[in-house]
């Protein structure tokens, strides 16, 4: 029988994706803790007390603030962050959306925590029904054309995303292949892969994918990608709605829809970026 629930609960997010979630829930009451990285709503985080960042964690202030459930993520924080936390958190939530639809187990899994609260399990099957919708669309708009695309997120060393990632899975809605063709399995470094341009250089891409998070690419950025691949589309994108899960897929979704459609506002190869003609 599980254990009666904790009451009022003191939420402590380690996932700036699920922190985002949970003020969308309404559940900003019971919210005590989260990282620097947590940016949004960026109004009402503000008075959430920061405990360190996702991979470098302050335990020692996170125990000052006696959470009673902490959230974290399989990609965002570190296996032995989860292990310390056990020790004092009598709730540990392990996170790990690596597609759209597993959206709708992620809001599933918080109101299994926090649907006693008011309000959190409607607008939980408010958010539900509107993933459902964009779904839909993504999948009426098709069929797409294939196209191969490399995701950079990092430099120095330059890496991308393996195709069992989030960003990947979401890509691939509209028959966006990423580059390079590997899975990275459940956890690890391998689902982010380093890459070098040797290797890129005879991959047939139809584009290449600058993200604007973690790694915040530029135009200048675009410019030593050029130099790299003269002849291959270089695109600035938003990272955050390509990788954020929870309440912000939503928008990702219709982003992602965006993109793809060349004759969309917003959609298809940035102008700007373009290195063709």
């Amino acid at each position: 029988m599980p254990a009666p629930p904790l009451d009022p609960p003191r939420i402590a997010s380690l996932v700036p994706s699920i922190t985002e979630l949970l003020f969308a829930l309404g559940l900003a009451p019971w919210i005590v803790a989260r990282t620097g990285f947590c940016i949004h709503p960026r109004h009402a985080v503000a008075a959430v007390p920061k405990v360190g960042g996702t991979k470098d964690v302050k335990l020692d202030a996170l125990r000052k603030l006696a959470p009673t459930h902490v959230i974290v993520n399989v990609d965002e924080n570190e296996w032995p962050t989860v292990q310390a936390l056990r020790e004092f958190v009598p709730e540990v939530i392990v996170t790990h959306p690596c597609a759209p639809q597993d959206n709708l187990a992620l809001y599933e899994q918080v109101v299994q925590a926090f649907g006693r609260l008011p309000g959190v399990r409607a607008r939980a099957e408010a958010l539900s029904e509107r993933l459902r919708q964009g779904l839909g669309a993504l999948q009426r708009a098709g069929p797409w054309p294939p196209r191969r695309v490399l995701y950079v997120i990092w430099r120095e060393p330059w890496m991308t995303v393996a195709r069992d990632t989030y960003i990947s899975r979401l890509l691939a809605t509209v028959n966006w292949q990423t580059w390079p063709d590997v899975h990275g399995g459940p956890s690890g470094a391998a689902r982010y892969p380093v890459f070098d341009w040797a290797q890129v250089r005879h991959a047939g891409l139809d584009a290449v994918l600058l993200a604007s998070e973690p790694y915040r690419f530029g135009a200048r950025h675009v410019e030593e990608v050029r130099r790299h691949l003269p002849d291959v589309p270089v695109q600035l994108v938003d990272g955050e709605l390509l990788s954020w899960y929870g309440s912000r897929a939503i928008d990702g979704l219709s982003y992602v829809l965006a993109l793809a459609r060349p004759t969309a506002p917003g959609g298809g190869p940035c102008k700007a970026c373009n290195s063709r003609p």
